[in-house]
This record gives structure tokens, C-alpha cells and sequence, in this order.
């Protein structure tokens, strides 16, 4: 069944894309969530907010056993998403690790009411896809207990995987497709319900919505060439992603991305051996008093 949010984007449709970015972007988010849950003491309740394929909620639940159990709650508006984050996590909380699943949107003023007090609220690439992003962090806030801890994942360095010069078409066919797909999130904002600027960055958003002790960090995201061949997959998909969501986009590039994502194509991506992964994803985080 095919489910959009108020984004207007095809979650459901997205989710091989996403359990493939959970698998590479493991290893460098494994520390995220050991860092994280150091910072709350005791059992915690770890609340992830458009918790997606689970890939994060993941390494939260093998923190959590680690640490003698705790609570993972899983919200999330797609139900496919869900349930797919609420199998991987199952599979991987053991029986110190509660698992509970919420079907909510961070959009819905009232989802406090929907999910137990959290000691950390996590939510990564989530508040960007709500009109306003400031009541979103509020909302966040008003998750967490006293003393707690809100944590999002926004921003960063955007993840590169293609070399410069492909052999065919004009040379930085990757430098343009994130070129439109920054004019596309530009309109994606702007055309949200709702949709408020926020004309600083994110420390001062957690702070305005209530939060002391803000801090950002980085999390390196690099699989080097020659890749495996899940990293292989996922390049095809991301490829393929950039373009379907490019307004703008001139016609020998729309040409080069059909022959790079066609398998029986001799210029397919999954048959190369220089394709790579590498970026930074951005951590800010501020604490409850």
C-alpha cells in the first residue's frame, strides 16, 4: 500500500533504500548511540521519532542490553516503515530491551499524550519534513522528562559516492544532481502545511525550544572504493533518488542517470569497482531542565 506523508513523500516506497543506509551507516552511528544513552542514566526510555527502517533504534536497543535493558519506542506515521523497524529492533533488543511501537506523526501537537515520558528523544532527518520546524523541537521537548535528553540528526555534509569523471556525459554529473535536489528541498519546504522559516541554525532552535546544554558533533560516514556490493545497490538507488526528485535537470543527464541505473546498461553502476560512500551526518543535542 502506498503511504505519503504530509511531505508528499512515498515512505513505503523508500524503505529498500533505507534499510540499505541503515546497514553502511552503522558502524559511524554505533558511537552516536553510545554517546547518547552515557549522557541519561539508569533503565532509560529511548523515544526515536520518525524511527523510519529502525537502523538507529537498532544500535539503541544493543546499547540498552548492553547497559542491562530499558525501553525503545518506535514512532513512526508510515505503518510499512513500522513495522519493518519494529522486526529489525525485535530481533536485536533481547529480553532486557522492551520494544513498543506508536503510530504518531511529530506533527500532531498532541503526541505527548501518545508515548511514555523518554530520558532520550531521538529523531534523525525528521523535524526538516515539518512546516514548522521550531514547534516540531518543541514538540520533541515536551517528550522528555526532566533531565533528558533531545537529540536530532539535521544536517551535516552531504553523501558523495560517484567519481567526477564517469567516462561518458559531461564530468560532475553528481555535483548537479545535489545541486537539484537542493532547489527540490527548497520547495518541498516551502509547499509543507504550515511552513514557517527558521532562519538560524539548529543549536539556537534546541535552545529557543527550552534546552540547555546544546552541543553538535559529527558522525564520518566512509566506505572507500571499492565498495562492497550492498554499497554497489544502495549507490543505484541513491542515484536513481536524486533524479526522479530533480525539477531542473538538462537531458544528457537524465540520459547518463537511465544508462548508469539500467542493469543491462554497459554503463551500470553495480558493475563498477570506484564507487564509494562518504559524508557526515550532524548531531545536535540539548538537555531538559
Amino acid at each position: 500500500m502506498a503511504v505519503h506523508s504530509h511531505d508528499d513523500i512515498d515512505w513505503a516506497e523508500r524503505l529498500a533504500q533505507l534499510r540499505m543506509a541503515d546497514a553502511l551507516d552503522a558502524g559511524a552511528l554505533e558511537p552516536v548511540a553510545r554517546r547518547l544513552l552515557g549522557l541519561v542514566s539508569g533503565r532509560a526510555t529511548v523515544v526515536d521519532v520518525g524511527c523510519g527502517a529502525g537502523g538507529m533504534s537498532v544500535l539503541f536497543a544493543r546499547e540498552l542490553a548492553r547497559a542491562g535493558g530499558g525501553t525503545v519506542v518506535l514512532l513512526d506515521a508510515t505503518p510499512v516503515l513500522l513495522a519493518e523497524a519494529r522486526r529489525a529492533v525485535g530481533e536485536a533488543a533481547g529480553d532486557s530491551v522492551e520494544v513498543v511501537s506508536v503510530h504518531g506523526d511529530l506533527d500532531d501537537p498532541g503526541l505527548a499524550g501518545q508515548v511514555p515520558a523518554a530520558d532520550l528523544v531521538w529523531a534523525s532527518g525528521v523535524v526538516h519534513h515539518v512546516g514548522d520546524q521550531q514547534a516540531a523541537l518543541r514538540t520533541l521537548a515536551g517528550l522528555v522528562r526532566a533531565g533528558g535528553l533531545v537529540a536530532i540528526g539535521e544536517g551535516g555534509l552531504e553523501m558523495r559516492c560517484l567519481p567526477w569523471d564517469l567516462g561518458f556525459g559531461r564530468p560532475g554529473l553528481e555535483q548537479r544532481l545535489l545541486a537539484a535536489r537542493t532547489e527540490w528541498f527548497a520547495g518541498m519546504r516551502a509547499g509543507l502545511p504550515g511552513s514557517v522559516a527558521m532562519p538560524y541554525g539548529w543549536p539556537r532552535a534546541l535552545r529557543e525550544a527550552g534546552l540547555q546544554d546544546v552541543e553538535s558533533f559529527g558522525a564520518l560516514i566512509d566506505h572507500p572504493m571499492p565498495g562492497s556490493d550492498l554499497l554497489r545497490e544502495y549507490v543505484v538507488h541513491r542515484i536513481a533518488w536524486l533524479a526522479e526528485s530533480a525539477n531542473e535537470l538538462a537531458d544528457d543527464d537524465r540520459a547518463a542517470v537511465a544508462a548508469l541505473t539500467e542493469p543491462d546498461s554497459p554503463d551500470f553502476l553495480g558493475r563498477r569497482d570506484d564507487l564509494f560512500l562518504f559524508g557526515a551526518k550532524a548531531i545536535h543535542s540539548g538537555r531538559l531542565r
